[in-house]
């Protein structure tokens, strides 16, 4: 099938295979084949200067081309992969933590290298309460059986109770301030989900393997129903079943 829509264009831009060719420095014979095979798609710089010389978009010429280079998927909130969490640039936390207005969700189970690599946290996260941003801090119970096992299975000398204790310490400076809050929880000991406004970073924990070597994925809302909401649906059950507690706050 001949490609109508570039013919059709060349047609209205008064322009012959070879006016087309010299626009685009490739010879007339390359044009001819465009045209007369629709399923052929051009190289990107050549395709931007038909468009150009034609004055139509490239999208209307070669649709097949801007499809391949979009996202149209269950994947297409899939913002960016790490192998490792601590392959996520700080700067990435920065941003997503500063640009945040609405909530920020901290359900990790230790939290703990949060206080290690983002200076000030708890000034900036007091800042964004008093603003009107809910904080929440979904963290694992350090005198839990849980937490007794995954020591067994990390076996690391930082233990996931010290860790979880760093944390502790770290917010009782700030559960004071109305807005942020914090609740024990067990069930996410295999996996961490941080929540800014419509964006997320989730960390699956792979076996005997401690937080910062465990994969994530960098997600942004875009659909109803998609990777978004559904790890936004865990985190609410998560938080719905947490056991809060006043200890820290009276502090």
């Amino acid at each position: 099938m001949t490609n109508d829509a570039l013919r059709q264009a060349m047609t209205r831009a008064r322009l012959t295979e070879r006016d087309l060719a010299e626009a685009c420095q490739v010879d007339a014979k390359t044009v001819a084949r465009w045209v007369a095979e629709e399923g052929r798609t051009p190289h990107p710089r050549h395709r931007w200067a038909a468009s150009d010389a034609l004055g139509v978009d490239e999208g209307m010429l070669w649709p097949d081309a801007i499809r391949k280079n979009m996202k149209t998927g269950a994947d297409r909130e899939v913002v960016a992969v790490y192998p490792y969490r601590s392959a996520c640039p700080r700067a990435v936390w920065r941003r997503l933590i500063s640009g945040a207005t609405r909530e920020l969700t901290f359900a990790g189970y230790t939290n703990y290298f949060l206080w290690l690599e983002i200076p000030n946290l708890g000034t900036a996260l007091r800042r964004k309460a008093e603003r009107g941003c809910e904080i929440r801090f979904l963290i694992g119970d350090p005198e839990s059986e849980t937490t007794r096992r995954r020591e067994e299975l990390e076996s690391v000398p930082l233990t996931v109770s010290t860790r979880i204790k760093v944390t502790l310490d770290e917010l009782a400076k700030i559960l004071k301030t109305p807005g942020i809050d914090m609740r024990f929880g067990d069930e996410h000991i295999a996996m961490s989900v941080f929540v800014f406004d419509d964006e997320m970073l989730v960390t699956p924990h792979l076996a005997f393997l401690v937080g910062h070597d465990s994969p994530m994925f960098h997600i942004k809302r875009q659909q109803e129903d998609g990777l978004y909401d559904r790890f936004a649906y865990h985190v609410a059950e998560l938080w719905n079943g947490g056991r809060a507690t006043t200890e820290l706050a009276a502090q």
